[in-house]
């Protein structure tokens, strides 16, 4: 194979390649010994049947398969010897082909641009630990406490009121009959939680133990038997007790009731907690100052081909006339973004960085965590959308790549109290609500389309005050 490069200055590339036709004419040998042994004619032996023959029956079939193979491994092997990234499809032009022929193509290519990524290793970025304070960890295990109160029982004459744990056995009916799951046994509500039936404690205000009450309630939109949706219901109680909340006593005692081996230990534990709370926000922050840092590299030239692509992708569902208007804008960020990858898939390479399916999995089972009580039509979402799952790939191949970034950079340690971490946070959403603002102006110009038709991912649980997370161009899934 001899491979000529041609325009070796720009990005466009047109490579010559020629097989002698010695080389063509052995493929087809190979070929025809392959398929030599399943070939069943009249008159001969399978495994028997000679060349010349094949080649009269099967000559152009056997060429078009031959032909499809050498295209494919010659210009895959002429691509990597004179290592060329294409970015994009690249097209192949036939000028001399045929059976017993030289074949000679030219394969043009668009070339992924050279980045520079030793400026990487001395990136800077401010890194966060937020010190909390011990008044902020009692605080928080205060708030616990409220929220796991011992009940004791009171006098048999002492009326329930807000806040209180009362117990009934139940009976209702509807229009007078009684339906399936009519009957409760030791129910048990906190007054004023209301988190039974809508309505429903609040008339159990005043009741005392061993007192008969009828409560009137609408049954929910929710409720199995679909018949009853909406109705009203009677339910016949019977107050077993009344209880009343106690303070809870925070010690040793109550820390192990938690799972931790002591107070001591809780309040690490509780601390930690916080911190955790604020430390995946921040180090959000910190990438974001990686990629601010990223998209100050210069990259010589960007593929035309690649910018059309994601101008496309983010003009998508606009106008024509919109399109035009904001294409400048539409151009400068597809630049941005798809340099920032580049840069970053540079840096995966180089730093042989991959991913793997355990990470894919992990990743998978953090969102199911996050969505509870959707945890089917998540998975069902990703077992139906292979490309959705190609995304999460990406994005996983990214975090490495960042976090490895943050490990050969130089950071800027900073150590805040938890006021201080709000204050930081709350510029950096106001920042990006801002520049979100700017990105809107351009999306409410796209054209409304209907979803009913199309399957929606599930929508994700919003973390207060995570700072928004720069967009790039995908880097390549490894």
């Amino acid at each position: 194979m001899k491979v000529t490069v041609e325009n070796k200055k720009g990005l466009n590339k047109d490579l010559k390649i020629f097989i002698d036709k010695e080389t063509m004419n052995s493929y087809m040998d190979e070929k025809y010994e392959e398929i030599k042994g399943s070939v069943n004619l009249k008159g001969f032996r399978p495994g028997k049947v000679p060349k010349e023959i094949l080649k009269r029956q099967f000559g152009k079939a056997v060429f078009g398969e031959v032909l499809d193979k050498v295209l494919k491994e010659t210009s895959a092997k002429a691509l990597e010897e004179n290592k060329i990234k294409p970015a994009g499809q690249p097209k192949l032009d036939l000028k001399t082909y045929g059976e017993d022929k030289d074949l000679e193509y030219v394969l043009s290519v668009t070339e992924l641009p050279k980045v520079e990524i030793k400026s990487l290793e001395n990136i800077k970025f401010d890194e966060y630990t937020v010190k909390i304070d011990d008044s902020e960890t009692d605080k928080r295990i205060k708030e616990i406490a409220k929220n796991q109160p011992n009940f004791k029982e009171v006098s048999p004459d002492t009326k329930a009121k807000k806040g209180d744990l009362v117990s009934l056995d139940y009976k209702a009916t509807v229009d007078g009959k009684e339906f399936k799951g009519s009957e409760g046994k030791n129910t048990q509500l906190t007054l004023g939680k209301d988190l039974f039936l809508k309505g429903f404690d609040e008339q159990l205000l005043g009741v005392k133990k061993d007192d008969e009450k009828i409560v009137e309630a609408t049954l929910p939109e929710n409720f199995p038997e679909k018949e009853l949706i909406n109705k009203k219901a009677k339910f016949n109680c019977k107050i077993l007790s009344v209880k009343q909340a106690e303070e809870v006593k925070i010690d040793d005692n109550f820390a192990k009731n938690l799972g931790a081996k002591d107070l001591k230990d809780l309040k690490a534990l509780i601390s930690k907690q916080i911190n955790d709370e604020y430390k995946n926000s921040l180090d959000q922050l910190s990438k974001n100052q990686i990629l601010k840092e990223i998209e100050k590299i210069k990259v010589d030239e960007i593929p035309e081909n690649l910018i059309e692509e994601e101008v496309k992708a983010l003009s998508q569902g606009m106008s024509e006339d919109d399109v035009k208007k904001n294409k400048k804008n539409f151009e400068e960020k597809a630049k941005t973004r798809i340099k920032t990858g580049l840069i970053l898939n540079e840096f995966g390479e180089k730093n042989q960085i991959k991913v793997t399916e355990q990470e894919i999995q992990a990743e998978v089972q953090k969102q199911l965590r996050m969505m509870p009580g959707q945890e089917k039509m998540v998975m069902d979402f990703y077992q139906k959308n292979p490309s959705a799952l190609a995304s999460l790939r990406g994005t996983v191949y990214e975090e490495k790549i960042l976090n490895s970034i943050k490990e050969k950079g130089k950071a800027n340690k900073k150590d805040i109290s938890k006021d201080e971490a709000e204050k930081i946070l709350q510029e950096a959403n106001k920042q990006a609500f801002g520049d979100n603002e700017k990105e809107e102006k351009v999306e409410t110009k796209k054209k409304t389309t209907t979803t009913s038709a199309k399957e929606k991912k599930p929508a994700t649980k919003k973390v207060k005050s995570k700072p928004a997370v720069k967009k790039t161009k995908k880097v390549s899934k490894k």
